[in-house]
Order: structure tokens, then C-alpha cells, then sequence
């Protein structure tokens, strides 16, 4: 026989810290080489000329120069075509 009550189960009690995503330069701002634009998951927005994108989904400088956002259509696999953010360095 138990000694203590049962206390049942606990779920939802392991919580993981934020993986702090999204833009870290804002267009307009000058950046070196090498320095990271965006933390992303999966590609949400696309990488331009000036730009590179690494094995994680980040974009990062390729060279010194001014960031800039542009909006261009993008189609699917299925066909379909959707808006993406492009980055630039110019």
C-alpha cells in the first residue's frame, strides 16, 4: 500500500527559453560583412544580392554596404504565387 496520495501527472511543466527570431537590422542601416540580418525559421524571407543564407534559414551580409526590404511574388510548387520580403545589401 502507498505511503503518500497519488499526485497524479504534470504536463506542460518544461519550458524552453525563446529562440530570439527576427530582424536585427532595420532597412537603411549600415552593416559589415558577415553581420546577421534576419533569424528565421524555415525561408519566410528570401535572400537578395549582397546577402547570404546559412544552413539555418539566417540571412547574413555577404559585404559592407546599407540593408534594404523589398516585396517581390514568389510562385509555389503548387502554382500558387505569394508576397516575400527580399533582403538586400546595396
Amino acid at each position: 500500500m502507498s505511503k503518500v496520495k497519488a499526485g497524479g501527472t504534470s504536463k506542460n511543466v518544461h519550458d524552453s527559453p525563446g529562440q530570439r527570431l527576427g530582424l536585427k537590422r532595420s532597412g537603411g542601416q549600415l552593416v559589415r560583412a558577415g553581420e546577421v540580418l534576419v533569424r528565421q525559421v524555415g525561408e519566410t524571407k528570401k535572400a537578395g544580392p549582397g546577402t547570404y543564407l546559412s544552413r539555418n534559414f539566417t540571412i547574413h551580409a555577404e559585404r559592407d554596404g546599407r540593408v534594404s526590404f523589398k516585396q517581390s511574388k514568389v510562385r509555389r510548387f503548387t502554382g500558387k504565387t505569394v508576397r516575400r520580403t527580399v533582403v538586400t545589401v546595396e
